[in-house]
Formats: structure tokens, C-alpha cells, sequence
């Protein structure tokens, strides 16, 4: 594989990892405000990321059936919801804040099913990072490279403060820093595993490629609904959560046009 492809498919999980390394540096736990603001701001880049770097080249790439261009966009949007409630029904994890556990009755430890539950919200990013370089890589789809490292920089931009705020917590809860650290990376292992695994299915995507982009945008908005905008609003009311929101999408709206290329 072209070391382009391989570079995209580690810049999220870096991404990832650096931001569980805050425990190493950063003395005290990230505060209620911090956090809702670190999840509004990874909320709007998964949001602009699925509209401009999955949605919009899915309903290009199907423009000659017309008017019914929206047609396979929409169909692959909602398999990408189903899938994401089936694992979310499936997969026993438990959400930051959250006393109940969701998925099969399962006697897996609490910062194990923590971890999962982030490693599910991961999933949908590797698979939209794989179903873009499956394109570049296989498929005459107007993706370009430029275009599949921007999606790889947004989504690894976002997972910064995901990793940080899985590790400093658990440092916060008496686990060692080199513990906190390593539970907060391998959250994101599941992306470049993701990634990898759905472009080795390339040969099965870039048929239905319109269908296998708008999939992870569904799978990855899901994520975006039924997790990260409940945390962004809990607590005590403050609009930092959704002016965080506001710059995460910005930010990642201008990447794509200005160096993907635009849509």
C-alpha cells in the first residue's frame, strides 16, 4: 500500500493518542465546562466531516440518475443508522456520566465498557477514513488525496479532546498516568482498524461507493445525536458546548473546501 494511504489511515488514532497523553503533563481533571466545550468542538467537525467529505462526493458521484442523485446518499445514511443502533443494542459499554450500562448484560469491569463505548463511537470515523481512500485508491470518484488527508487531519483534530477526556478521568479515579494513557489510545485503535478493514473490502465498495460514504456519514452522525450533543448540553446550562460546536464545524468545513478541494 502507497505510504500516503498508511500515513491517512494512523493521523486519527495519533490524533487520539496525543490527547490521552495529557495526563502526562496536565495537573488537574478537565472541569464540566471543559469538557462540554471539547465535545461540542468534536461534534461539529463529525458533523461538517460527514456533510462535505461524505454526503456531498456521495451525491456527485451518483448525479447521472438525476433528480434520484440524492437516492443512494439516502439509502446508505439510513443502513449507517441501523448499523450503529444494532452494535449500540448489541455491544454491553457505558457512557461518561452515565450509572447504566447499555448493550448485553455483560460483568466486563467499568473502564472496560468505557472504553468500549468510545471504541463504538470511533468505528464509524475509521470507516468513513477507509471508504474515502478506498476511493482515491480504486475508483474513478473525483476523491483525491488532498481530499482523503483532509478528512484524516478533521477527524484526527477532533479526537484530541476525545482522548483527553477519557484518560484524565481515569487518572482522576487513582489509575496510574501510563494506565490513563494507555486506555485513552486504544480507544482509538478501532479507526485505522476500521479503515483498514473497509479497504480491504474495496473491491466489494467502489461498485456502491455513494452507498459505502454515506453509511459511515450515517453511522457517524448517530454518534453525533445519540452521544456527544446529550453531553454537550448536560450540566449546569452554558452555551459553551454549542459555540464550540459552532468553530469545530468551521474549522472543519474550511479544511475540506480550501484543501480538499471543495465539493
Amino acid at each position: 500500500m502507497p505510504f500516503a494511504l498508511w500515513q491517512g489511515l494512523l493521523i486519527p488514532f495519533a490524533g487520539t493518542a496525543l490527547g490521552a497523553a495529557c495526563v502526562f503533563f496536565a495537573r488537574k481533571n478537565l472541569g464540566g465546562p471543559a469538557q462540554r466545550a471539547l465535545t461540542g468542538f468534536a461534534a461539529g467537525v463529525m458533523v461538517a466531516a460527514s456533510i462535505w467529505s461524505l454526503l456531498l462526493p456521495a451525491i456527485e458521484q451518483a448525479e447521472d440518475m438525476g433528480p434520484w442523485s440524492f437516492l443512494p446518499a439516502a439509502v446508505g445514511f439510513w443502513l449507517g443508522v441501523a448499523f450503529l443502533l444494532g452494535l449500540d443494542r448489541l455491544i454491553p459499554h457505558l457512557h461518561r456520566g452515565s450509572t447504566e450500562a447499555e448493550g448485553l448484560k455483560s460483568s466486563l469491569r467499568k473502564t472496560t465498557m468505557l472504553t468500549l463505548a468510545v471504541a463504538l463511537h470511533n468505528l464509524p470515523e475509521g470507516m468513513a477514513v477507509g471508504a474515502v481512500y478506498a476511493g482515491w485508491l480504486y475508483g474513478d470518484s473525483g476523491i483525491t488525496l488532498a481530499g482523503a488527508l483532509t478528512l484524516s487531519l478533521g477527524i484526527a483534530i477532533q479526537n484530541f479532546p476525545e482522548g483527553a477526556i477519557i484518560s484524565m478521568p481515569l487518572k482522576a479515579e487513582g489509575f496510574s498516568k501510563a494506565r490513563a494513557f494507555l486506555y485513552g489510545a486504544l480507544s482509538g485503535a478501532v479507526e485505522p482498524l476500521g479503515a483498514f478493514l473497509t479497504i480491504l473490502l474495496a473491491n466489494i465498495l467502489i461498485p456502491v461507493l455513494p452507498y459505502a460514504l454515506s453509511f459511515a456519514a450515517g453511522a457517524m452522525l448517530y454518534v453525533v445525536v445519540e452521544e456527544l450533543l446529550p453531553e454537550m448540553a448536560s450540566g449546569k446550562h452554558s452555551h459553551i458546548g454549542t459555540l464550540l460546536f459552532a468553530v469545530g464545524f468551521t474549522l472543519m468545513m474550511a479544511l475540506d473546501v480550501a484543501l480538499g478541494g471543495g465539493h
